[in-house]
């Protein structure tokens, strides 16, 4: 009896989110976010190729966008440097932003990080973003049985076991929100990222379990899969003339995103405004995802004008 009471009052506080007027359902103030691997490096000046933008970006925008809809937000970074560099600068543009030092491939560093939250947050967490991801861009036969335990940990496993402990946070909220960082690649094949592709499609499929089995503490879990962004991640496809030629031609928006739109999408999963969506995969790809193989050349067989005379 007493569990059905607990249920049927996080059922009503989520029918409440949804109640929100506009001044809240559009706010991130008073709630409290982790986003994990959200500081190494800032800005062009990382960058090479002056036409893109660092693959951090992304994190940063992530960050600031959570901070800017008034949420306190802790990140972590693996370098002290990089960490201190980027807390001082979201101190001087007056985000409530902490962070400490985690290798989330660590279970040990893990287990600290979420104490390290738990302490600051008073044990309850709003947000979590599992963010932290990377690739080895290799042939299925070239990879390293050393390369698969290396992105198998940092792709899969610290988002699998940073959602776990976080889980009493969450629940402790009554209004817990869990984005994950996937990609296309988790849906459909791309060559020389067959590794990365299926731990993104493991991260899909563990947002959608832990969606039905958290739902009754309120618990919204969803998951924000990007096409190629303008970063560092995807610097060789710049790179290359063809290559950028063929993902124009299968977006059907013509172009490729800006880390901005990624962070946007993650943000509202996380506002009471998207209280009643979970379980779900957000492909931000300008609609590479619905287009399939598009021939530019042979449209006009493909799909012929019609005769005026028939």
């Amino acid at each position: 009896m007493a569990a059905d009471r607990e249920r049927e009052r996080l059922r009503q506080r989520s029918e409440n989110m949804a109640q929100a007027d506009n001044s809240n359902r559009w706010s991130l103030q008073g709630m409290t976010a982790l986003v994990t691997g959200g500081t190494k490096g800032i800005g062009k000046r990382f960058c090479t190729f002056p036409n893109l933008t660092p693959i951090t970006a992304i994190r940063h925008a992530i960050v600031e966008e959570l901070a800017g809809l008034g949420a306190r937000v802790h990140t972590c970074s693996r370098t002290e440097t990089d960490l201190n560099k980027c807390l001082r600068e979201w101190k001087a543009r007056g985000f409530q932003v902490t962070g400490s030092v985690c290798d989330v491939s660590s279970q040990a560093q893990r287990e600290k990080l979420l104490n390290t939250v738990s302490s600051e947050f008073e044990g309850k967490l709003n947000i979590l973003i599992n963010n932290v991801g990377t690739n080895v861009v290799k042939l299925v036969s070239e990879y390293t049985a050393e390369e698969f335990s290396f992105l198998m940990s940092t792709n899969y496993e610290s988002a699998h076991y940073v959602s776990l402990l976080a889980h009493p946070l969450l629940k402790a909220s009554e209004a817990g929100s869990i984005v994950f960082l996937s990609s296309v690649g988790g849906l459909t094949p791309v060559r020389f990222a067959s590794i990365y592709g299926a731990t993104k499609g493991a991260m899909n499929q563990l947002a959608k379990v832990l969606a039905c089995e958290w739902a009754g503490d309120n618990i919204r879990v969803n998951v924000v899969a990007p096409w190629v962004i303008r970063t560092r991640l995807s610097e060789s496809v710049f790179q290359d003339e063809k290559s950028i030629e063929a993902v124009i031609n299968l977006t059907p928006m013509g172009r490729t995103g800006e880390p901005k739109e990624v962070s946007a999408m993650v943000a509202f999963l996380c506002l009471p405004a998207a209280s009643y969506i979970t379980g779900q995969i957000i492909y931000v790809d300008g609609g590479m995802t619905l287009n399939g193989v598009f021939f530019p050349t042979l449209k006009t067989h493909l799909f012929p004008r019609p005769n005026p005379k028939l």
